[in-house]
């Protein structure tokens, strides 16, 4: 035993002889402080200089052009979001139908916002629509990036070393939300087709025209009109597109009695809506800090905490707001709720405090509920809340921009107006809110009507109580049948 114990010491000891001791451990190296980039280019020798500041622009252009990439990445995610959200909270018969509704959204919006969506929202042109860089994303960056109209929607970082293709990239998905957000309002009574067509107008047209006007250097740009990530852009665009939608297809059959009461019809799998919303407040950590287009540490983690602070508030109102009006904490008032607070702060969120943030989420998470009710009581059929959650607190957000921004955050532009706002900034947003509502919903309304003249727009009702995943499509989403046996 004891020869087997003085084995084992000879054994480590020779393990630890490579290894210098504590006491052979030579000292510490002087530490070296650390210095910034422009410091380093400063004290570099003359001969170092040119070369170590191209190295360092260098650098920041490939850390600018990873963080936008992997922002857009996470905004892509979100289309598996919307399927699960707007599949659960619809019934089963219609599951198939909504998943490729969402599925095929981005390859429509790819296709329209390369071939023609991107030069009209960022091609140099007029103050409404860009005539530069049309058609297959062709010619030089014509984006007003670079001539600096364009500031990367974020104090004076511009994202003009940011690559073309980066920059359409996180614009495309940007394009291809906005057009998601119509798929569940028209949800189990609209015609494939139909919402393909649709689809091209909104990407092609809708969008990027508005966009132009606020995020192209147009004229609600040049009015002093602000939106950091979409609110307006993206979100109300969406919803007064939907809203349309909604009226022309009417509601749903056995949607409201004769009597004006509501019949409820409730989602099929609540789980899937639960995860739907779980995604999409995990894929606006992209939509909002990425919009800063550049890797500016302390402006993403600011926005990152104001997404999240107005999202959290928003989720407790709604929960407050559905158990008093409703008499119970109803669940999918409750995952509306977080995404209204996460669409009112889209706006506002750069540019405002995260006591502000927590505001807006309070008030988002009361109107979202106000509003299923009241486009219920009106009979405007949304079996998902789209234009509770999109357009009424996308208008809310752009609102709250000019009532919360503060200057600190918008050097030069805001005042000691309206809470931390300027009675000049509130009246460009407000401005911004009936310029995108009468062109988006005009073109809509008039887009819908054409679609349904010339394909027709509303699916039979023999099919719309079959289940549109049989009559579309010709397959369920669920096979397995009670008494089934088959292996």
């Amino acid at each position: 035993m004891f020869k087997k114990f003085l084995t084992m010491i000879a054994l480590l000891a020779c393990l630890l002889a490579p290894f210098p001791s504590l006491a052979d451990e030579p000292s510490a190296p002087e530490t070296i402080p650390a210095v910034s980039a422009a410091e380093a280019a400063v004290e570099a020798p003359a001969s170092q200089g040119p070369r170590l500041e191209e190295a360092v622009s260098i650098n920041k252009v490939a850390l600018d052009t990873v963080w936008v990439l992997f922002a857009a990445f996470l905004v892509f995610w979100m289309n598996a979001g919307f399927a699960l959200v707007e599949s659960g909270l619809c019934r089963s018969k219609n599951a198939v139908n909504i998943l490729s509704k969402n599925f095929i959204v981005f390859a429509i919006s790819s296709i329209a916002f390369y071939i023609i969506g991107w030069g009209l929202m960022f091609g140099d042109g007029n103050p409404f629509f860009g005539i530069e860089g049309l058609f297959m994303l062709t010619g030089a960056d014509n984006s007003p990036a670079v001539g600096g109209a364009y500031k990367g929607v974020y104090s004076a970082m511009n994202w003009t070393g940011v690559p073309l293709e980066a920059k359409f990239f996180f614009q495309l998905v940007f394009a291809g939300t906005a057009a998601t957000i119509v798929s569940g309002a028209v949800a189990e009574r609209i015609k494939f087709l139909s919402f393909i067509v649709f689809s091209f107008v909104i990407v092609g047209l809708i969008y990027p025209v508005i966009g132009h006007w606020i995020w192209g250097g147009g004229w609600l740009a040049k009015l002093g009109m602000f939106d950091f990530a979409g609110s307006s852009v993206v979100h109300s665009v969406g919803g007064w597109a939907a809203l349309a939608g909604v009226i022309v297809l009417g509601p749903r059959l056995g949607k409201y009695k004769k009597d004006g009461k509501v019949n409820p019809i409730p989602g099929h799998n609540m789980a899937l809506a639960t995860l739907g919303a779980l995604i999409l407040w995990l894929g606006w950590f992209g939509f909002n800090p990425g919009s800063t287009m550049a890797a500016d540490a302390g402006a993403i983690a600011r926005i990152a905490l104001t997404t999240n602070m107005a999202a959290a508030a928003a989720t407790l109102t709604a929960t407050i707001t559905a158990w008093v009006l409703l008499g119970k904490p109803d669940l999918s008032m409750i995952l509306n709720g977080t995404l209204a607070g996460l669409v009112a702060v889209t706006a506002p969120c750069a540019y405002i405090s995260v006591p502000s943030s927590i505001i807006i989420g309070l008030v988002a998470g009361v109107l979202v509920v106000m509003a299923v009710i009241m486009f219920d009581k009106v009979r405007l059929d949304d079996p998902v809340g789209a234009l509770s959650v999109h357009l009424v607190n996308g208008v809310f957000g752009t609102l709250a921009l000019g009532l919360f921004a503060e200057d600190r955050f918008m050097p030069g532009t805001t005042g000691n107006g309206l809470f931390f706002g300027s009675s000049k900034l509130l009246f460009s947003q407000i401005i911004g809110i009936a310029g995108v509502a009468v062109f988006a919903f005009t073109v809509s309304i008039a887009a819908w009507y054409i679609i349904k003249a010339v394909f027709g727009l509303r699916v039979s009702e023999e099919e719309e109580m079959e289940g549109l995943d049989i009559g579309e499509h010709g397959v369920e989403a669920y096979h397995i049948k009670v008494g089934d046996a088959t292996p």
